[in-house]
């Protein structure tokens, strides 16, 4: 069955259909004297920052803080946007656009949604990493180390 093509409600012309980029957010969570990470339960596997897709009607903050506490099970609080992430192939599965965001918690992290695993990690004993996420804590620890410093475009 072939899907049916939209079509103007005033004209009756059809509407062209685009294929855009995705928008999702991903969170670098400071917590223990670490960050955050889950280990994904689905999908392309790997250990991943928490985050996921931007819901219809929801901010990016929103998205932020959502995601977070539905993968880790923390609260968190947004303190910056790091950098935005949008190489076409910087997720296998489609054309995403990544709004980073540094955030804080305390507590101790629990996986929940599509996380197998939550665990804090420090910095220079990371396992291996899904995604483009070993460029985004590159970048955060460059922008740590040196404040002044702001993120590569990617």
């Amino acid at each position: 069955m072939s899907a049916h093509p939209l079509s103007c409600a005033c004209c009756g012309l059809p509407v062209p259909r685009y294929r855009n980029p995705v928008p999702t957010v991903d969170l670098i969570i400071e917590a223990g004297g670490g960050i955050v990470l889950i280990e994904r339960r689905n999908p392309p596997p790997g250990w991943a920052l928490p985050g996921g897709f931007v819901d219809y009607g929801e901010t990016l903050e929103a998205a932020a803080v959502r995601e977070a506490r539905e993968e880790t099970g923390l609260q968190v609080t947004l303190v910056r946007q790091l950098h935005t992430y949008s190489a076409p192939e910087r997720d296998p599965r489609q054309h995403t656009i990544s709004t980073v965001f540094l955030a804080t918690a305390s507590g101790t992290p629990r996986a929940g949604d599509d996380a197998r695993q939550a665990r804090i990690f420090r910095p220079d004993q990371l396992p291996p990493l899904a995604f483009d996420h070993a460029t985004i804590i590159q970048d955060y620890l460059a922008c740590r180390n040196n404040p002044s410093t702001s993120a590569a475009a990617s």
